[in-house]
């Protein structure tokens, strides 16, 4: 069976490589601070949950200091000439799009037409993951087409993927540290304390003004966390649910949805959501690394307000 574990194993491996290469870098800036990082990055993948919670947590904190402390720089990776890269495109033209392609098409078919296919008695793929499982598939796929249509070999898929980790910085790493964070949120009851802190300051007793607190609160902890997935559980545990639900009889899963709508919003606010405001404008090269969040604004405003609107004449749909 194809199961998570082992595409978390394949990352941790590249993650290993990437250290390895930026270790080998004699004239990278931060050479050990940079290897040191993108290793303890990788025995989080390898060992998984065969690592202690405890020692977890301190290589964790340990890669937090290491990045605070300016330690983590992007090196300098050898690339072809403008000339011959320009070249190679415009020969390979449409075809380079083939592998992006390949992730959801493999994915959509690993996720509906093999769900249930099995090897003996043991499903083909991990039925708990089984989207995860597929679009790991994908990817493979895709560093297989990759390789075909350019003529290249995985080393140099391996090379690649250090250059956009330099690029993204510890960036990469900020999706998962903010999940953690979300998990310790809700663990520490902070969703109470929201309840309690909103309830006292603000006047509750206007369905307009409780719709307009849940879909505020769930967009500035989402900036704040830069994981709307993260917010959700504090802000639905602490207005959501004992305010919308409890006191005004909301539709729960229209209050999740626009609630998840709205968090969404604070998204497209937030540098802390790394990997969509600041890895794209890393990865273009733009001189305003608040580019994107600049261009972004004008539609997350306006859409914020609909959603209280949405969710004020819509909750009891």
């Amino acid at each position: 069976m194809i199961a998570l574990e082992d595409f978390y194993l394949l990352v941790g491996l590249l993650f290993a490589a990437v250290a390895v290469m930026t270790l080998r870098e004699a004239g990278h800036p931060r050479r050990f601070g940079t290897a040191l990082f993108w290793g303890l990055y990788a025995v989080a993948y390898l060992c998984g949950e065969r690592l202690p919670p405890a020692l977890a947590g301190v290589l964790m904190i340990a890669m937090a200091l290491v990045a605070g402390c300016g330690l983590v720089k992007p090196g300098r990776p050898r690339l072809a000439p403008e000339e011959q890269r320009r070249a190679a495109a415009a020969r390979l033209g449409n075809w380079l799009l083939l592998p992006a392609l390949a992730i959801p098409v493999v994915t959509m078919f690993g996720a509906t037409v093999l769900k249930d296919a099995a090897i003996g008695l043991r499903p083909l793929l991990d039925q708990k993951h089984l989207t995860l499982v597929s679009m790991g598939c994908g990817a493979l796929v895709a560093l297989a087409l990759a390789c075909l249509v350019t003529r290249a070999t995985p080393l140099q898929g391996v090379r690649e993927a250090r250059r956009l980790v330099d690029a993204m910085g510890w960036a990469v790493v900020l999706p998962h540290m903010l999940a953690v964070l979300g998990l310790l949120f809700s663990e520490a009851g902070v969703g109470k304390a929201v309840a309690q802190v909103v309830t006292t300051a603000i006047p509750l007793d206007s369905q307009f003004i409780a719709c307009a607190a849940f879909c505020v609160a769930m967009a500035l902890l989402t900036v704040v966390m830069g994981n709307g997935f993260a917010a959700f559980p504090v802000i639905a545990g602490g207005i959501g649910i004992p305010v919308l639900v409890g006191a005004y009889g909301a539709n729960p899963a229209l209050m999740a949805a626009i609630g998840m709508f709205s968090a969404y919003c604070g998204t497209l606010m937030t540098p802390m959501a790394a990997n969509f405001n600041v890895v794209p404008a890393a990865l273009l090269e733009l001189s305003d690394r608040n580019a994107v969040i600049k261009a972004q604004l004008p539609t997350a405003l306006p859409l914020l307000l609909a959603n209280i609107f949405l969710l004020y004449f819509l909750m009891h749909q």
